[in-house]
């Protein structure tokens, strides 16, 4: 990776692209916890939004640093050592910081230079750390899945997209609409970007790799978005390699680099946390814990026959989720999922745990053993199905799709019942199917006094399409 890297440096400079230095992609906060956060930034040598001739936003080498404070003017600020863009990270840089007080806004900025002298001070963004684990105070977040950024700037038959020339200046309308509802948080869960989209021109080198988030988060709504709003991410299939890829087979991009590549890209771990999993839970509200699952690493091939050695999770992370699902003490307990659990979706696939082809056989026993060690209040929250609904499975178990967040991506979806779909016996309890395809996303909100989780489901203009309120039994 290093070497294609350095040539892509190369070619930039030549080109005279690296003469200035930029943050076109803005800034971003992830993994916030009561008392710690990642930022990050990319250094590049255009401005944006718009891409260069190329179509692509190249990097540039420099240096960074970033300044946080609880105070707006930044007064009593603390700043981070000089950080390094370099080639090899895609000109990344990515700060952690710890000791910060739970449930409190704080302000921060990047400093950057080419050479350390007569540095640039980028605009001021936000952050929110999670509140006490005992604060019953009202929290909310969002959740969205496939963007997909050739059908939203072409059209999903490459033939013209109904996206306005505004909005493929500015970028998904849903994300105009998210930043009005000021979440606490954003969930993305999978296919951020599609490495195989368009068929004919596919990402498998390390530059059209990368290239696909550059052009993706240089978009103007994602970037005022994320300056306000810190992340959890997740990846799936496309993200990862490509549609419904698993570890085997040798077709490019190889499983190694796409695992590689997403660290790399989202700021989930610290730069030197390379062999830390990406599975790992929070406990965001008094009332409520995320378990996030990582659903490409571990798995079993696709074409396996289900079976007891059949696995998405793999046997250290499945020992992980039930060890800790039995720990917590949560009112309720959400797996973040980037595939469904419970659907229906399409028999034809065989890649997640609703396809009978596919996985069933360990979403069954997962289901079996929640209710053997009667551990309460579980759900999924769950991308990948590019529809919305709210399913619940025979046992109990209730999922929420939050569709695909561009209208270019989303399709009608599955009802229980249907001939050619994975519960053709109707036993699912399906309590809302959008009834047009549309982009949206998935609001929640989790408050205390009483306790109580409300659920939402919004189209890409901001529209209730759905909502449900639970409360604590």
């Amino acid at each position: 990776m290093k070497s294609i890297a350095l040539l892509f440096l190369a070619l930039a400079t030549t080109t005279g692209l690296a003469a200035e230095i930029h943050h076109a992609q803005g800034e971003m906060s992830g993994e916030p916890t009561a008392n710690s956060v990642l930022l990050q930034s990319r250094l590049t040598a255009i401005p944006g939004p718009e891409l260069d001739p190329s179509g692509d936003v190249p990097g540039a080498a420099g240096w960074a640093h970033f300044e946080w404070s609880e105070s707006p003017d930044f007064a009593a600020a603390s700043r981070s050592k000089w950080l390094e863009a370099r080639p090899e990270y895609d000109f990344i840089v990515r700060l952690g910081i710890e000791g910060l007080k739970p449930g409190t806004l704080y302000h921060y900025r990047l400093i950057f230079s080419e050479d350390k002298t007569n540095p640039k001070t980028g605009p001021t963004r936000t952050f929110k750390t999670l509140p006490d684990p005992a604060s019953e105070a009202p929290l909310s977040f969002l959740m969205g899945s496939c963007q997909n950024y050739a059908f939203f700037m072409n059209g999903a038959d490459g033939k013209g997209s109904k996206a306005s020339d505004e909005d493929k200046r500015l970028g998904y309308p849903s994300y105009a609409a998210m930043l009005t509802l000021k979440p606490d948080f954003f969930i993305g869960t999978g296919d951020i970007v599609y490495y195989d989209h368009p068929a004919k021109t596919a990402a498998k080198t390390l530059p059209e790799l990368r290239k696909k988030w550059h052009e993706q988060f240089r978009f103007p709504r994602l970037v005022d978005f994320f300056a306000v709003t810190p992340a959890y991410w997740s990846k799936d299939d496309h993200d990862f390699r490509y549609n419904d890829a698993d570890l085997d087979g040798e077709k490019l991009p190889d499983a190694p680099t796409g695992i590689e590549l997403f660290r790399e890209q989202m700021p989930i771990h610290r730069g030197s946390e390379a062999t830390l999993p990406t599975y790992r839970t929070h406990r965001v509200h008094r009332h409520l814990q995320l378990w996030f699952v990582e659903g490409r690493d571990y798995r079993s091939p696709n074409a396996m026959p289900d079976g007891p050695d059949k696995t998405i999770w793999g046997a250290e992370q499945h020992d992980w989720l039930q060890r800790t699902l039995k720990e917590s003490d949560a009112t309720w307990k959400v797996i973040i999922t980037p595939t469904p659990m419970v659907g229906p979706d399409r028999d034809s696939k065989k890649d997640n745990h609703t396809n009978t082809r596919g996985f069933k056989q360990e979403a069954d026993r997962f289901f079996a053993w929640l209710k053997e060690n009667e551990i309460k209040n579980v759900m999924s929250f769950c991308g990948d199905r590019h529809w919305q609904y709210h399913s619940v499975h025979p046992s109990g178990f209730e999922e929420f799709s939050c569709g695909a967040l561009n209208d270019e991506n989303a399709i009608r979806g599955e009802k229980p019942g249907g001939k050619n779909t994975t519960d053709p016996e109707g036993l699912i309890d399906q309590r809302f199917l959008y009834p047009e395809p549309t982009g949206g996303f998935l609001q929640v909100t989790v408050a205390g006094a009483p306790a109580t989780l409300r659920l939402t489901l919004i189209d890409d203009e901001g529209t209730v399409l759905y909502e449900t309120e639970k409360t604590k039994p």
